[in-house]
């Protein structure tokens, strides 16, 4: 086959996108405004919530997620070892003390009865991730904390997280759904699944907006949505009690800030995007199943372990296409993947297992003690997946993939 250009994974924009910025360049409206406060609309109604809040990153979502809870230092958050740093990073950067969990065998989801079996009087929070867009087993999580409710001590400074702790009552459930906008769960969206979830729109997420985020969350009976997306909105703009729009009412110019706090909120620029990408987003999801279902067909014929997409009870987002080729060390990965690059071919892994990176490896986390994660990222290579990639494409990174594996197959 002749040789083709197939890059890992470029953002779908066409001329609506680019128009919508421009439109919004020209109204003078370009920081936080009417297009953010559209899209949270939007996005609330899209998932199923009462509230949606748009930030500049999945990570500040997560960040915020965990501070509106309350959570902070004397408290434990879990998270998996096979994940992005995001994950474990918004727990540390509110001061909490992160508890690392190994991944199930041949799954790259945390262990849940480890999960469980971890929860103590200090645990807070869990956040299970949504790896390429599989929704976790939710069932299970909630089942973990219900059974360990008599552990769980609330209490917390920030008095609006004290009293969603106490109504709560148990561990909370901090979904990173960073890559699973649009999945569902026994039918319901994810971000109306846990307690909290956060999104990514970043450039390489199949819903972006060049950078940023949302902070989603379930109704709590005893807790107004409208203060907790009063708080969303003071952590995010310094604490100042009006945005920009806001003051613009007449005789509306005078603001308090209520505490020194964060700036991560979300520019009309990034909103006018996101609001196209989502009146094309049933389209670009229906494409990513098409070519998961291709690449599925070859793992099979070639007997290479792939990430399931579509388990029982739940429905993917298809954001990463993640096979594990049997018998490989890295040294033969590597060579596979330079041999698809000078094809054309981009590959990637996801992930490297956090205790492998040398900032959590100076906070004491040895991979030793992941054996699962660390064999589930040994023999990975994640193929380009995204809604660019036409038919040809598709048949030219198969055909590609075959030719390159098949000698490394024992």
């Amino acid at each position: 086959m002749e040789k083709r250009v197939i890059p890992f994974s470029p953002p779908d924009i066409t001329e609506e996108e680019v128009q919508a910025v421009a439109d919004c360049l020209r109204s003078g409206w370009i920081t936080t405004g009417p297009r953010t406060k559209q899209l949270e609309r939007e996005l609330a109604k899209y998932i199923g919530t009462e509230k949606v809040v748009c930030l500049n990153s999945a990570t500040a979502a997560e960040e915020l997620n965990l501070r509106i809870l309350g959570i902070g230092p004397g408290d434990e958050v879990i998270v998996p070892a096979y994940t992005y740093t995001a994950t474990a990073a918004a727990a540390i950067h509110v001061g909490a003390t992160i508890v690392m969990i190994d991944s199930q065998v041949d799954n790259p989801q945390m262990d849940y009865d480890q999960m469980e079996a971890a929860i103590t009087e200090k645990t807070k929070a869990i956040i299970p991730v949504d790896l390429g867009g599989v929704p976790c087993d939710y069932d299970r999580i909630f089942q973990a904390v219900e059974n360990k409710k008599e552990l769980f001590h609330a209490g917390s400074e920030f008095e609006l997280g004290d009293r969603i702790q106490k109504a709560m009552g148990r561990v909370a459930v901090v979904a990173d759904c960073a890559h699973s906008l649009g999945a569902s769960y026994k039918e319901k969206m994810t971000g109306n699944v846990a307690d909290f979830s956060s999104f990514s729109f970043h450039a390489v997420k199949n819903f972006t907006t060049g950078e940023g985020g949302a902070a989603a969350w379930r109704t709590l009976e005893g807790i107004d949505n409208e203060e907790i997306y009063m708080w969303y909105q003071l952590f995010s703009l310094h604490g100042q009690s009006k945005d920009a729009l806001s003051k613009t009412m007449a005789g509306s110019w005078e603001y308090d800030v209520v505490a020194p706090l964060y700036k991560c909120n979300m520019t009309d620029i990034m909103a006018s995007i996101g609001l196209k990408q989502l009146e094309r987003y049933s389209e670009l999801l229906r494409r990513r199943r098409v070519i998961i279902e291709k690449y599925d067909a070859l793992c099979e014929e070639l007997g290479i372990d792939y990430l399931i997409h579509f388990p029982k009870n739940a429905v993917s987002s298809g954001h990463l296409y993640l096979t594990r080729i049997p018998g490989i060390l890295d040294e033969e990965r590597r060579e596979i993947m330079t041999k698809l690059a000078k094809l054309g071919i981009s590959t990637n892994v996801h992930y490297k297992p956090l205790p492998l990176m040398s900032g959590y490896k100076a906070l004491g986390w040895d991979i030793k003690d992941f054996p699962n994660a660390f064999n589930y990222y040994s023999n990975l290579i994640s193929l380009p997946l995204h809604t660019l990639l036409e038919d040809e494409d598709i048949q030219y990174v198969t055909v590609s993939f075959r030719d390159v594996v098949e000698k490394y197959l024992k």
